[in-house]
């Protein structure tokens, strides 16, 4: 979400919907290595995630292009020129003291890493305020930098939303929005195009707030929830239970509101979290899907209604000008205010070895550092695996306790009430209706070995993998 603190202007669009868009077969599973042509030998021969086509150069080049140009009518614009300061500014420098969840290294400012023999230096050009890394199946924290800085976390609050609402309903349950589902949306949101009077599958609403961090869809589905206080109120609980005490939520969308923070440690909790859900899954790898667009009459008076393709604005999984795919991505969020900067959080796997990365506010004001810095920190981490020392940990839920032998046995939890979310997950599935067959599901490894139930949370530390299908090598 990109939000402009300007009182009529763009202050949470990321971007409009791409008409010029070129659909990616998806048949296409091979996958360039990072900074390399098309055509190469894939070095990652093994993994989880099934691979993920990336965009061809040509079209990253005329995004390049595209973006740059609306960049500038942006700007140009007499609202933008005349946007204000924002509400609320992150300080310059982290506070001297801050949360011991996890650790009481993870509560230090600066950088936390506790080298062993031979393990690789963590990269110099990283910028961001606050970043970590982390396995995502033990929980161990590889390495942090100010992981609980409370800073505006803009739309990767997205997660802790669908964390805390994708069990209420079947992906078929239908939505015919009413003009109040859309009060109250900020000046300038990021939309996927939702029409009052059109009727929406929940899984069409997914889609477009895991690929086009549509505010419209999380307000659509916050009515659902009996209105977006009740929601806030829902996502704060959810929080507190998750043990990310640097939240606060203040609007469902991240849209920046005053007093409206988390940090780099609560994002990759909530990431983790959400992550042992099936459909989480599935939404945060897909790549580009179709959404339904307006009804129309013709002439003579007959109604059709068009779908149109929305892509993820997740780059390291779509892939830009400046930023291959990364090898073994699978999700998760990002997002962007001017206040929050960029905001990213990402899961890969490679080797083995589950990942998650969280970076907030690079200083970098470079096209996609966000996603720079991150892929840089995988890099690092997959490397470093262990030849490091664990600086903290990725607690547990408060209500979680150690799993049962039975519990094990039952595999991950898909989620309870009337959720839609499967009890298996099924690598390489494809999403349903309305996904085009570009709806990877990710086959996360981090697949949590669960149990929702009675209201319990049944979890080990370790996360072990479930059995899924592993990633096919190139041929």
């Amino acid at each position: 979400m990109i939000q402009l603190h300007t009182p009529n202007a763009s202050r949470n669009q990321e971007t409009g919907r791409l008409s010029f868009m070129v659909s990616v077969s998806p048949h296409a599973v091979r996958i360039r290595a990072r900074g390399g042509e098309g055509g190469g030998t894939d070095p990652i021969t093994g993994g989880t995630f099934p691979l993920v086509p990336a965009p061809k150069k040509a079209l990253r080049r005329s995004l390049t292009v595209t973006s740059a140009a609306l960049t500038a009518l942006a700007l140009l614009s007499p609202t933008a020129l005349a946007a204000p300061s924002p509400s609320t500014s992150p300080s310059a420098t982290p506070p001297a003291s801050m949360s011991g969840v996890g650790g009481a290294r993870l509560g230090k400012p600066g950088t936390q890493v506790d080298l062993a023999g031979g393990a690789p230096v963590l990269p110099k050009d990283l910028t961001a305020r606050s970043w970590i890394v982390a396995d995502a199946e033990s929980g161990d924290v590889l390495a942090a930098h100010n992981a609980h800085w409370e800073l505006a976390p803009a739309s990767t609050l997205k997660m802790l939303f669908a964390d805390t609402l994708l069990p209420k309903w079947p992906k078929t349950t239908k939505r015919k929005v009413q003009v109040s589902d859309l009060a109250g949306i900020g000046s300038g949101s990021s939309m996927v195009g939702i029409k009052e009077e059109e009727t929406y599958t929940v899984h069409d609403l997914w889609l477009g707030v895991f690929l086009r961090s549509g505010n419209d869809a999380v307000h659509v589905l916050s009515a659902m929830n009996d209105g977006v206080e009740k929601t806030v109120a829902d996502m704060n609980a959810h929080a507190k239970e998750l043990q990310a005490g640097d939240t606060t939520v203040v609007s469902p969308d991240g849209y920046d509101m005053p007093g409206q923070v988390s940090s780099a440690y609560d994002l990759t909790l909530f990431a983790r979290s959400g992550l042992q859900k099936m459909d989480f899954r599935e939404y945060a790898s897909t790549v580009r899907a179709k959404f339904p667009g307006e009804t129309k009459k013709d002439k003579k008076g007959k109604t059709s209604r068009e779908p149109f393709e929305i892509q993820n604005t997740n780059r390291l999984l779509a892939g830009d000008a400046d930023v291959e795919v990364y090898p073994g991505i699978a999700g998760v969020k990002n997002g962007y205010t001017t206040n929050a900067g960029n905001t990213f959080t990402g899961v890969a796997e490679q080797g083995g070895k589950v990942l998650l990365v969280t970076v907030m506010h690079p200083a970098e004001d470079k096209h996609n550092e966000v996603y720079k810095e991150t892929a840089r920190l995988f890099d690092w981490g997959f490397r470093a695996a262990g030849k490091v020392r664990p600086v903290g940990e990725l607690v547990r839920p408060r209500s979680a306790t150690a799993a049962s032998p039975s519990a094990e046995a039952s595999g991950e939890a898909g989620g309870t009430g009337k959720g839609g979310a499967g009890t298996k997950p099924v690598a390489g599935a494809a999403a349903g209706d309305g996904a085009g067959g570009a709806g990877v599901a990710a086959g996360i490894a981090a697949g949590v070995l669960a149990l929702l139930a009675g209201g319990a949370f049944l979890i080990n530390r370790k996360w072990p993998l479930p059995d899924l299908v592993r990633r096919r090598t190139r041929p």
